[in-house]
């Protein structure tokens, strides 16, 4: 009996440290999953007017006008003073800016491997380097870096607690093949954010940017309009 005591006291306690790991992790990253057979989600630049979204409110209030519902976004890629991709974006299968095949540069996009996060024409989600990347049958694509996971494993250059810490974004593809897009709240270094992703099953995961990730998502309390970017990917109903 005594046994059996002691076997259900430790069940107990091993279920309450992973409740409290995943409460912990549930704290430090904002994520969100979309199911591409269900939801709408598209890649956003430029208006009709040829004019910079720039905001989640400007993209808001473009799609109010619409009749359209902005349900999440987020920045959706590294870009220029000017706020040009840095790097390969297609929006509605046309090819707005080209890949950036510079393998040695200074800054996070130059990363090796560096990767590409696109969406096919029957609604496939994949991330990729972009060494590996293939213009066929692509709706959205952006380009960005460094791979957080590549093939199921971190990025080589990737050090457990580095202080090179900041806020992040980047996507990853489930085991289910829906979309995982994750921020984190707080400062987080590359091998922690990466590792969140791998933790879930991703078997490759793309950064996208760092200090000047935001999130839109209201059902959870983000209705954040600061910051300002080049691409922003959403999901629209």
């Amino acid at each position: 009996m005594k046994k059996i005591i002691i076997y259900a006291v430790l069940i107990s306690l091993g279920y309450l440290l992973f409740s409290s790991l995943g409460q912990k992790e549930e704290s430090l990253i904002l994520s969100y999953e979309v199911n591409l057979e269900k939801q709408n989600l598209q890649f956003f630049l430029k208006n009709e007017s040829g004019e910079y979204y720039n905001t989640f409110y400007n993209l808001k209030k473009e799609l109010e006008n619409k009749d359209e519902e902005l349900v999440f976004a987020m920045n959706g890629g590294m870009f220029m003073k000017d706020y040009t991709p840095l790097g390969l974006y297609i929006e509605n299968g046309v090819e707005k800016h080209k890949i950036n095949k510079t393998q040695e540069a200074f800054g996070n996009f130059y990363m090796q491997p560096n990767g590409i996060f696109y969406i096919t024409e029957d609604k496939k989600g994949v991330v990729c380097k972009s060494t590996d990347f293939e213009k066929k049958n692509i709706q959205y694509a952006t380009q960005s870096g460094p791979m957080l996971v590549i093939d199921g494993k971190l990025h080589p250059k990737f050090n457990g607690g580095s202080k090179n810490l900041n806020i992040r974004n980047g996507v990853g593809i489930l085991p289910n093949g829906n979309v995982l897009f994750a921020m984190s709240k707080k400062k987080i270094n590359f091998y922690d954010f990466a590792q969140y992703f791998k933790k879930l099953g991703c078997k490759n995961a793309l950064y996208l940017d760092g200090f000047v990730s935001r999130t839109y998502l209201p059902s959870k309390g983000y209705k954040t309009n600061g910051g300002k970017f080049g691409v922003i990917i959403g999901v629209v109903k």
